[in-house]
């Protein structure tokens, strides 16, 4: 049994003036949809701030994401807070009316074989229900930095008590060139 979306908006009641939403990112939602990677909630719930308005059967998605993750240090590997604030804009349009998009444009398009057949701002709803939960994972996997730090200072991944260099400090398949960086070139 799937869970019941999260981030789901109504289109029956939508207009072309729009309207506002705000929708809480709970840490049990956070924690559901990162299964599987190294990403976990804050300590508190983020949100998502949408202005959504229809024109037509398609439902035009602007807003902000914002939420606190955490994630390794890429230097000590402790936990390090990442604050996420991303803007959100996405076409929401009929899956029946873009899969009679997606053929005319294919039949258009024979022989360009470099032309994408689907936008990324664009995402499909069916029946009355436009679903947000992927877009608003994606928009907070991607608002984390590539090298996310606990701190600008995080020294990383120390040596360990005794151990600040020295033979003692190095990996030992690498001892033999520490005794030849040591004795020199031999002259033959």
């Amino acid at each position: 049994m799937t869970s019941p979306p999260e981030f789901a908006i109504p289109v029956h009641d939508l207009d072309a003036a729009g309207r506002a939403v705000r929708l809480p990112v709970r840490a049990s939602w956070l924690r559901a949809a990162l299964e599987g990677t190294d990403v976990s909630p804050g300590d508190s719930d983020g949100a998502v701030d949408l202005r959504v308005s229809k024109s037509g059967n398609d439902v035009v998605i602007r807003g902000k994401l914002t939420a606190e993750l955490t994630v390794p240090c890429a230097r000590c590997l402790e936990p390090a807070r990442v604050p996420v604030c991303e803007e959100l804009s996405a076409l929401a349009v009929p899956a029946a009316a873009a899969e009679e998009g997606l053929a005319r444009r294919t039949d258009e398009m024979a022989g360009d074989d470099d032309r994408a057949l689907d936008d990324a701002d664009t995402i499909h709803y069916d029946g009355d229900t436009v679903v947000l939960d992927d877009l608003v994972r994606d928009e907070l996997l991607l608002g984390i930095p590539m090298i996310p730090l606990c701190s600008e200072s995080c020294p990383g991944i120390s040596a360990g008590p005794g151990n600040e260099g020295g033979e003692a400090g190095i990996d030992p398949r690498l001892r033999p060139l520490l005794r030849l960086k040591k004795t020199g070139p031999s002259s033959s």
